[in-house]
């Protein structure tokens, strides 16, 4: 009998020890996955573009974007079409700018009109949108986007606005690549580069969002931080006295000087240099840097804006890359 209970016992004790053995196995190989994984952290302010580079890497190694998220994004799609249409006639004032004849009607029944969704469904609403998009008084507005914190990308959408209230349609990856949702919090993706695991970490880019990520991330690889170079001669969107690009300077001042960063390896990544180029012939950068006494062209003006950054960035721990998108 107490034979019986001794061998019942030690298949137990085996049992227990194979299975705390197994999770042990578990813990040292999600430890040696931490150990191998390259974690990059994407930082920069709001609107910088921030969230649609790390969008192209979940196209490129992530097989782009599920059901939920095409779904997702054809509603904000939608609402912004309103939206931001609406938001540019409110601004006609602003600019000197208005509607005559028919054209104001329509723009009238627009603002009035409480439907929030330009779909299949709301005919009526897309066709003044496109009877207004076709007027070179909106057309006039939208060159003048940044000072009514208009997208940059609201045009893109205007211009494909029989697709997009189609009953039918479906995101493709360039309109959710165009298509701007704040980070709130902390997003994290994770995938594989030759059989390496990665791990891209993106943060909310408002004042707002930024105290809760800066000291979480210690233990990075990479920074890669992205400043929109178009923005020079703008406001943001939380603060309309503070400049875009200062306020982008001291976000990455207090950044990679942080005692978590000083010696992270980081990259500046350049965006929105297409728009750099149209908007520079037609604003001065000393408008915002005084001290600015370049020949005004689009290389040297680029060189200046580049070089407030790496200032900032460069010590001995390290040397700041660049890299440019369009």
């Amino acid at each position: 009998m107490g034979g019986r209970k001794s061998k019942k016992k030690k298949k137990q004790k085996q049992k227990n020890s194979l299975k705390n053995q197994g999770i042990n196995d578990r813990i040292k190989q999600e430890q040696e996955k931490m150990e191998n994984t390259v974690k990059i952290l994407v930082l920069g302010t709001g609107e910088s573009g921030k969230s649609t580079f790390v969008k192209q890497i979940q196209i490129l190694y992530k097989a782009g974007f599920s059901k939920s998220n095409q779904k997702l994004y054809k509603t904000k799609i939608q609402r912004n079409l309103i939206l931001h249409t609406k938001e540019l006639i409110n601004g006609l004032p602003i600019l000197d700018l208005e509607f005559k004849g028919s054209k104001r009607d329509h723009a009238i029944k627009l603002l009035e009109s409480k439907t929030q969704t330009c779909t299949h469904e709301t005919p009526d609403i897309a066709r003044i949108i496109k009877v207004l998009w076709g007027d070179d008084v909106l057309k006039s507005a939208f060159e003048q986007r940044s000072k009514l914190q208009i997208p940059d990308t609201h045009g893109y959408f205007l211009d494909a606005l029989d697709r997009i209230v189609d009953e039918d349609y479906i995101p493709n990856n360039q309109d959710i690549l165009n298509c701007r949702i704040p980070t709130t919090g902390v997003i994290t993706m994770e995938f594989e580069v030759n059989e390496r695991p990665w791990c891209v970490v993106d943060v909310g880019g408002q004042r707002s969002e930024r105290r809760k990520w800066i000291h979480q991330f210690d233990d990075v690889d990479l920074i890669v931080y992205v400043v929109a170079i178009s923005e020079f001669d703008q406001k943001l969107f939380e603060d309309e006295s503070v400049n875009r690009t200062k306020e982008s300077l001291d976000l990455f001042d207090s950044t990679v000087n942080n005692e978590y960063f000083h010696k992270t390896q980081c990259v500046l990544l350049l965006n929105k240099l297409d728009l750099f180029k149209s908007k520079i012939t037609k604003e001065r950068l000393q408008s915002t840097f005084p001290e600015y006494d370049g020949d005004g062209s689009v290389e040297d003006a680029k060189e200046f804006i580049t070089n407030k950054f790496l200032k900032l960035g460069d010590n001995r721990h390290r040397k700041i890359k660049t890299h440019k998108l369009q």
